[in-house]
């Protein structure tokens, strides 16, 4: 069974999230998981919006997230991620579809976040392992 992604990354922190989009499509072939469609996004933020489109595709079977949520000088980094991780958990549910949360932080550094880029691995194979294991159900 060949499973079919979306992959929805945001190009703020670039630097972060562009080798994060490329491991991702590394593993995702490594596991046999086909790639339909990628979506950039400008951030962290705008990235349920277009999570739910790829959801109501029915060539999609699961979305990956990616992305990178920095610590500022506000509490600013805390408010993105929590609507952002709270929206996607809740599209998830409402689709039936395994969506993962492949954005790191808040309250990291991009020194920290840079250690952390090998994680958009992560986030691929839990929706591809999600996806195989609800056949099942």
């Amino acid at each position: 069974m060949k499973v079919r992604l979306g992959i929805v990354v945001s190009e703020f922190n670039y630097e972060i999230t562009y080798p994060m989009l490329e491991l991702a499509k590394e593993h995702a072939e490594f596991l046999g998981a086909e790639i339909v469609k990628i979506v950039k996004v400008p951030g962290a933020f705008d990235i349920p919006l277009a999570v739910k489109k790829l959801l109501e595709r029915d060539d999609i079977d699961g979305v990956v997230t990616l992305g990178a949520v920095i610590e500022g000088e506000t509490e600013h980094d805390e408010i993105v991620m929590q609507h952002a991780s709270r929206k996607i958990a809740d599209l998830s549910l409402e689709y039936n579809k395994p969506v993962s949360l492949g954005i790191s932080g808040p309250g990291e550094s991009t020194v920290q976040a840079l250690e952390r880029v090998d994680y958009a691995k992560r986030a691929v194979e839990s929706v591809v392992k999600m996806v195989k294991r609800l056949k099942e159900i």
